[in-house]
């Protein structure tokens, strides 16, 4: 199942884990309105790939204990100060993850939250932090490295439950929940307090505290987030169709000028401009021919190969090709248009269609970790610079007047998804996303 979500400003996060299955196929079908006007000569693929799309890839783990185990037998001294190190990093970005997730789904307007489900977090979150305060290390080194990640998940659970109160209705039914999460983010407040884990100035200047505790949060998924190395395909190819088309035009132009000469004779003013035409020519034709035959070569193929290394042992544990390209309506899979559904705006809008295929070793993974997650962010402020500026006038009636009110120009983009897994049925979803010239406003799952 893939997940998709708005971010900060026109950032779209697309997420999908990979489970028993070491292949996949993803699909990623981007609808962007024609009025827009963008075209391979505003945005080439490989400028849309190099600046729009940036993936990590991480290990997943639906066994939420099993770095709090390790972490345990870390303090008991049964493990190195290295695997200490890996096992509290698990269990602190296991946590965030999900408490990221669960968050985010209370935060959903459309469905109403009891109190029981609310106070049910609070107390898995306050036990959670409570086991990993149970044993502090006592060697100076690695009780530094505790205090950075015990200083973040203090920091991040408050920041998370601020939200959700300051997001909850404002009803006498919240009244008693809300008292409850603010006691619990002075509590994790006066912790970090207690343990100078911050200085007061930091304390004291918010934008400080979001850059520091950005810092820790990369600490902690280092050890979880794979090393990409990417390389671009076809290099060799473009090398011999390059010379394959200076040498299938120069046979012309050496047949041209063997014509010539036999015809103008010795060198004049005639041969000299004859042999003008025929060079500038040369120069016009190797271009065409180079391009056509590099499309003719390169159609289907992938463009990019990433290999996947382990942050730990560095060994390569997977590898993965991914496709871009432009692509017309009538050329789309008949699934894909049926999720798209057959109307007039398809025809007018522009396709942009990214596929990439993985492989995985799982016996290469981390110690109980089976699973990868995928996290895709598709910077879409170019787009922005493609929208008009200003609002548009509208008129209502209004207590029988008639009233001018201005609404700002918004956009809808399609996105479309498909994935395959192994000996599987394709998974087709569809997404729609309203953007204005400052941000995405809205993200619709459509049935």
């Amino acid at each position: 199942m893939i997940t998709v979500e708005k971010k900060d400003g026109h950032n779209l996060k697309l997420s999908h884990v990979i489970h028993e299955a070491k292949n996949r196929q993803l699909d990623v079908f981007l609808f962007i309105p024609g009025e827009l006007g963008l075209n391979a000569n505003i945005m080439s693929e490989d400028e849309f790939y190099h600046n729009v799309i940036h993936g990590k890839r991480t290990y997943f783990s639906d066994v939420h204990h099993l770095p709090l185990v390790h972490s345990r037998l870390a303090s008991r001294g049964n493990l190195s100060s290295g695997q200490y190190r890996l096992s509290l990093s698990l269990f602190a970005y296991q946590y965030a993850v999900a408490l990221e997730e669960t968050i985010h789904q209370l935060l959903d307007e459309k469905v109403e939250r009891t109190t029981e489900e609310l106070e049910e977090v609070a107390s898995i979150s306050a036990g959670i932090l409570k086991r990993l305060r149970r044993n502090v290390p006592t060697d100076e080194e690695l009780l530094k490295y505790y205090q950075n990640i015990d200083n973040y998940l203090s920091w991040f659970t408050e920041q998370r439950f601020l939200s959700l109160v300051a997001h909850l209705p404002r009803s006498e039914n919240y009244g008693e929940i809300k008292n409850l999460f603010l006691d619990f983010c002075q509590a994790e407040s006066e912790h970090r307090l207690t343990n100078s884990y911050n200085s007061e100035r930091a304390a004291a200047d918010p934008t400080r505290m979001s850059n520091k505790m950005r810092l820790l949060r990369r600490l902690i998924e280092y050890p979880v987030t794979m090393k990409e190395n990417t390389t671009v395909l076809g290099n060799t190819t473009k090398k011999v169709v390059t010379g394959f088309a200076a040498g299938f035009v120069m046979i012309f132009v050496t047949i041209m000028l063997i014509e010539a000469r036999g015809v103008l004779g010795d060198i004049t003013a005639s041969f000299i401009l004859v042999l003008s035409v025929i060079y500038a020519a040369r120069e016009v034709f190797k271009d065409d021919l180079k391009q056509a035959l590099w499309r003719w070569v390169r159609k289907g193929k992938p463009k990019w190969r990433k290999q996947f290394f382990d942050s730990n042992s560095n060994k390569l544990i997977g590898r993965q090709l991914e496709w871009l390209e432009y692509m017309r309506f009538d050329d789309l899979e008949d699934g894909v248009r049926k999720a798209r559904k057959h109307k007039v705006s398809a025809k007018e809008e522009t396709i942009l269609h990214y596929k990439s295929t993985t492989r995985m070793s799982t016996t290469k993974f981390l110690t109980g970790y089976e699973q990868t997650k995928e996290s895709i962010l598709f910077d879409l402020r170019f787009l922005s610079t493609l929208m008009e500026k200003g609002s548009q006038k509208i008129y209502i009636m209004r207590d029988g007047q008639v009233a001018r009110e201005s609404v700002e120009k918004r956009h809808l983009i399609n996105l479309i998804t498909c994935e395959s897994d192994e000996d599987q049925e394709p998974k087709i979803q569809r997404w729609k996303i309203i953007m204005n010239r400052s941000k995405i406003v809205d993200i619709e799952a459509i049935d």
